[in-house]
């Protein structure tokens, strides 16, 4: 009997269909999962583009094993609770398969529903080790890791920044604080040591007590575990004050509404993200696609196409829908997908990984 969690505050689910009506047996139901409300809702909205035009083009190459693909957009705000309220209700629909969720704090407990109800996950975007370090059968993602972006990070502030005083800040999120601390980690081990690491409330519009902090030990880089509406607004208040150091995050600053926030003032700043998928030879018809269409394909939206690339190519050469045949012949394959060619070890990470460094100018991101 399939266990169902009610949960206060339950997530409205919004059904998107991307194909033309059809009898119901001629259906595969999917699904991704993300923030679509919120501070963090401009992520959301990449995975949401990203997951309606891989459905489209597979739909409009036949579909998978025969049937069409029916995508259910579900909205967790970046909420653990809502997060497991929307894996119950993909669970009660017949999903197969979840491309989600976006924030790591999202993705780990609705993991736990989805090995419950067999379904398959593949996130586009949760970078925090722990969702496949403590992850189940069912557990996939097509990005890197946070360990990995944070040895990136350190690395490149420890060679940079020599000689400077530099702070670590993190929101206390899965994600936020998990990769402040791969951060600090790879950079201690260079045998750089902070000045100042601390945490912040998310959410909050005021960080003029905390700039005045980080004026006070006169810090020159500021470090920032989170999103990009506290790493915008702590940018931006840090200019009011006088404080000129360098801001630098993660891969939750790869939206322009970061620059949105913080207009010229974010000229400069820098973060990590894998190698531009815009620019990959493998996406561009979809890149075309998208621009076509007037939507910019940033962030993770590529991403977003590419975790439904992987799980429609091993659904049809498994020959069903059953997650965990499909998660079997996902491990043991290589996929084509616009992000490249991906392949996985036995915890559900892709075996290779490509963090690079980025700078904002002129209101947009470029790699270094």
């Amino acid at each position: 009997m399939m266990k169902r969690i009610l949960v206060a505050g339950a997530a409205a689910l919004a059904v998107a269909s991307v194909m033309a009506a059809s009898p119901a047996s001629a259906q595969i139901k999917i699904a991704a999962a993300g923030p679509m409300t919120g501070s963090n809702a401009s992520f959301g909205t990449q995975l949401k583009v990203g997951a309606e035009q891989a459905v489209a083009d597979i739909n409009a190459k036949g579909g998978v094993l025969g049937q069409k693909l029916v995508l259910s957009i579900g909205d967790d705000a970046c909420d653990p609770k809502q997060a497991v309220s929307v894996a119950n209700k993909f669970a009660a629909d017949g999903v197969k398969f979840v491309a989600g969720h976006f924030c790591s704090s999202s993705s780990i407990p609705a993991s736990k529903v989805y090995t419950e109800e067999g379904i398959l996950q593949i996130t586009p975007a949760s970078t925090n080790p722990k969702f496949t370090e403590e992850g189940s059968w069912n557990t996939f993602r097509v990005c890197g890791r946070d360990d990995q972006q944070g040895a990136v990070a350190g690395g490149y502030i420890a060679k940079e920044f020599k000689g400077h005083k530099v702070a670590i800040l993190h929101d206390n999120s899965a994600y936020g604080k998990g990769l402040a601390d791969e951060t600090k980690k790879s950079l201690n081990k260079a045998g750089f040591q902070e000045a100042l690491y601390s945490a912040y409330v998310p959410g909050e519009k005021d960080y003029s007590a905390l700039v005045s902090r980080l004026k006070q030990a006169n810090i020159d880089l500021i470090y920032i575990g989170g999103y990009y509406t506290e790493a915008g607004l702590i940018l931006k208040q840090a200019r009011q004050q006088g404080l000129n150091a360098t801001v630098m995050s993660g891969d939750a600053m790869v939206t322009d509404e970061f620059w949105a926030i913080t207009g010229a003032d974010g000229e400069g700043a820098l973060m990590t993200f894998p190698s531009d998928p815009r620019n990959r030879a493998t996406a561009a018809a979809v890149v075309k696609a998208f621009e076509d269409k007037k939507i910019n394909p940033e962030g993770y939206v590529l991403y977003s196409y590419a975790a439904i690339q992987v799980w429609a190519q091993a659904a049809q050469k498994a020959g069903t829908t059953d997650a965990k045949k499909v998660a079997e012949v996902i491990r043991a394959g290589s996929w084509d997908t616009v992000l490249g060619k991906i392949s996985y070890d036995k915890k559900g990470d892709v075996t290779v990984s490509d963090f690079v460094m980025y700078i904002w100018h002129a209101g947009k991101y470029a790699e270094m």
